[in-house]
């Protein structure tokens, strides 16, 4: 019979994956918000398709920034507080977002964009190293369902968004009632985390604090590099449908915003299913062969949206590149965090590296979009998604899988 302090502890650790489980819904669900209304938004500020590649560019750039700041902090202060800074940007960006679009200010949408993706940055590592020390804590994976809640939440946020453009609700009042939903949870899930998680401290034997040369040691690691390499093709998997996949249905096969949303939805719908489903998969069959099988379906569903002469099997694919995408990116940042010490230098190091593809993924695709057409630059990311498959023996996890 447990104990009350295992009861308690217990119960401690079922609130704070529940606060990590909020927090992956509060980005979810503000993400879908504003890619659903991406063409709507798109219009209000009289941006071209390279154009708007510039706009969403400010996501990038706050992404990097928030994501190379996160490791620092979290090893100086815990993931908490950095969570909650995250948090709170992320949240404020949908009423900036919302007012840049209202003005048709494209850098307005440009600023909102930012600061949604420096609060997402500076919640990548915090978050997941939380949810490291959630699954040693129970002892079985966690990172897959957590971010199968960021993708929950934008099932959530892209089914509103599809109601919401079907009856040409304002993009601002949408944004603005998202962010206030969106406010009190946040402030609930914070509140479930411990304080110190994931925090170094100079002369502890537990959790030493590295060095700045320590720090940069690990990005020579070769299985970082290679994990590195994992995330940035996955990351441009799942970073090209967010940021593009409305518009590719809308300009490449002549839909309407409202269906172009619900594509985006069978997609974020895939998502969610392949991540709850992920405890089970990597029980069953292991992170290589995860990892390598979601390479696998991602491109081949990125193939299909591609060459498709209509647009019903590309809608159907988009099924297949969102299971695929669904759990390269957690699994190999999972991965990252396999050794406490270091875990959040480790974990910062591969992020950085797969922030790099929402660094220059939107412009990049957008340039190349602009020439060659949206659908058919969406080859490189299936390019990007083979790469990934080949490297995915570095996801293994150290002397039990092989």
């Amino acid at each position: 019979m447990p104990t009350i302090e295992e009861t308690a502890d217990a119960r401690r650790v079922t609130r704070w994956r529940g606060g990590l489980f909020a927090l992956f819904g509060v980005v979810g669900v503000s993400m879908a918000s504003w890619v659903t209304r991406t063409p709507a938004i798109r219009d209000e500020i009289g941006a071209s398709t390279a154009g708007m590649g510039v706009v969403i560019f400010g996501l990038s750039v706050g992404a990097m920034a928030g994501v190379l700041a996160s490791g620092y902090l979290v090893a100086r202060h815990g993931g908490r507080p950095v969570a909650a800074v995250g948090v709170s940007l992320v949240v404020l960006s949908t009423v900036v977002l919302g007012a840049g679009a209202a003005a048709g200010s494209a850098a307005g949408v440009f600023c909102a964009l930012m600061l949604f993706g420096s609060g997402s940055g500076l919640m990548e590592i915090a978050v997941n190293v939380e949810g490291a020390a959630v699954e040693q804590a129970l002892g079985r994976p966690v990172l897959p369902a957590l971010h199968g809640c960021f993708s929950a939440g934008t099932v959530v946020g892209a089914g509103l968004g599809i109601l919401l453009t079907a009856v040409d609700f304002p993009v601002v009042w949408h944004l603005w009632a998202v962010g206030a939903l969106c406010a009190p949870v946040a402030l609930w899930a914070v509140l479930q985390m411990p304080a110190h998680t994931g925090r170094e401290t100079a002369g502890s034997a537990d959790a030493p604090r590295l060095t700045p040369a320590e720090r940069l040691a690990v990005w020579r690691e070769p299985r970082v590099r290679m994990l590195g390499v994992i995330v940035l093709g996955m990351a441009l998997v799942e970073g090209a449908a967010n940021d593009w996949l409305p518009l590719i249905m809308v300009d490449g096969y002549g839909l309407g915003s409202a269906y172009g949303s619900l594509v985006y939805t069978l997609f974020a719908v895939a998502m969610t299913a392949g991540r709850f489903c992920g405890e089970y998969v990597l029980d069953r069959f292991g992170r290589t062969t995860v990892v390598r099988t979601s390479a696998v379906f991602a491109a081949a569903g990125i193939l299909v949206v591609v060459l498709s002469p209509h647009p019903a099997p590309a809608a159907v694919a988009v099924v297949l590149w969102g299971l695929g995408a669904s759990l390269g990116f957690p699994v190999t940042l999972s991965a990252a965090g396999d050794t406490p010490h270091g875990a959040a230098a480790r974990v910062s190091a591969v992020a950085t590296t797969g922030y790099l593809a929402f660094l220059a993924g939107p412009p990049a695709l957008g340039l190349l979009g602009e020439h060659v057409g949206l659908r058919n630059a969406m080859l490189a990311v299936a390019v990007a998604a083979v790469v990934a498959g080949t490297l995915s023996r570095a996801a293994a996890r150290p002397a039990v899988e092989s």
